[in-house]
């Protein structure tokens, strides 16, 4: 099949402004045409040209890109359960619980490690999640980082590596000495197989100093950065972040003005991580602040075994409209483009003309639906390069 007619769309969500009306460019009533994997016409139906290779009739239901999860820890092995349990009985988080998971993810397989990789991708895709990053972190020795990053790479080319995500007990005490090992050998080794470098620049993990130091051997090496930034408290986190033109700071939960400032006036965005904040009981972050001060937001799941066990997308959009005063429509643009600005693509996250052709198509005749129905299933099929990734029928 080389060219595809969707058609009888109830709501296009093109997040193109040109192609359709209001922040997400939607069309109603709408088709589009799929050539070569490719978007190759958008509009209203009655306008569709004619003469595809094959016909998709989505009987009204509504279309949108896939979702773009621009944060995950996908690489570990083990439960972390029992944490979850002792938060939700009033246990305050802390970072501490990364200890457990490394020791765990050090002992697996490279089997077993990648076969949880794809089974959670797999799980995403099935939600409707057609892009995702993922990171390193749960290794912290040059061989279980490299190891991790190369499992990650078999899955995804949005690899990221977070040798920098906390100091393991091997050097309790001495963070530098650490900090120097992340910068030499583990670096060394490890970036062959990293697109991005990341740092927990935050309480408990490493100061502006040490990030900014991470940030700079990684770009000596050809990786670009991105920052986990003020999830635990105020910090140097974002600027830090905005200093080194990090694509994304991550987490923002606790940001001053001169914060929000430095965020409006760079490239870097604002990737925001709701299921976080709902899995920690921490407070969430102010989404509506950011945007109405011109800051670029993405939202992402941040999927990991002890904070965000979820690669749910279409539930973070639930939380950020709920949780956070972001409109449906705000939402679901930080979910799709705007987790695609945060990777630095401009081939994803979009239905525009030449983008990928990878959409989805809901159970519902409006993308509104997936924060006015939370916690329903409603993808109802997934595209990707203009394949069918997860089936489609009309019958829903």
């Amino acid at each position: 099949m080389t060219s595809l007619l969707v058609d009888n769309i109830g709501t296009l969500v093109t997040n193109d402004a040109t192609a359709g009306t209001g922040l997400c460019g939607a069309v109603l009533d709408a088709a589009m045409v799929v050539e070569h994997g490719k978007v190759a016409w958008t509009g209203p139906r009655s306008q569709a040209p004619q003469g595809a290779d094959d016909l998709v009739d989505v009987t009204g239901r509504a279309v949108l890109p896939g979702f773009v999860d621009s944060h995950t820890h996908l690489v570990f092995a083990g439960d972390r359960s029992a944490e979850f349990v002792a938060r939700m009985a009033g246990q305050a988080y802390s970072a501490g619980g990364i200890f457990t998971t490394m020791a765990s993810t050090r002992a697996a397989s490279d089997v077993d490690l990648a076969g949880n990789v794809a089974r959670l991708m797999a799980e995403a895709l099935a939600a409707g999640t057609t892009t995702m990053e993922c990171k390193s972190g749960y290794g912290l020795t040059p061989a279980d980082e490299a190891r991790g990053l190369r499992v990650a790479g078999e899955c995804t080319p949005e690899v990221t590596f977070l040798g920098a995500h906390v100091v393991p007990p091997e050097y309790a005490g001495d963070a530098d000495a650490y900090v120097r090992l992340v910068c030499s050998e583990m670096l060394d080794r490890c970036a062959p197989f990293a697109k991005w470098v990341d740092v927990f620049c935050d309480r408990g993990a490493f100061d502006a100093d040490q990030a900014t130091e991470v940030l700079r051997a990684g770009a000596g090496r050809g990786l670009q950065a991105r920052v986990h930034a003020n999830q635990l408290g105020p910090g140097p986190g974002i600027e830090v972040a905005v200093s080194a033109g990090a694509a994304s700071a991550d987490h923002c939960t606790h940001l001053s003005e001169r914060d929000i400032e430095l965020l409006a006036s760079s490239t870097t965005v604002a990737t925001l991580l709701p299921a976080a904040e709902f899995c920690t009981r921490s407070p969430y972050p102010d989404a509506r602040r950011l945007i109405d001060a011109g800051v670029t937001v993405a939202l992402a799941s941040d999927c990991n075994p002890g904070s965000s066990y979820t690669t749910n997308m279409a539930f973070c959009i639930s939380l950020a409209v709920r949780e956070m005063r972001m409109s449906p429509d705000e939402a679901v643009w930080s979910a799709t483009l705007g987790g695609a600005r945060a990777l630095r693509r401009h081939d994803i996250g979009s239905l525009a003309i030449g983008t990928n052709a990878d959409f989805v198509v809901l159970d519902a005749p409006s993308h509104v639906h997936l924060a006015y129905r939370p916690g329903v299933p409603l993808v109802a099929g997934v595209w990707r390069n203009g394949v069918a990734a997860h089936p489609f029928s009309a019958a829903g």
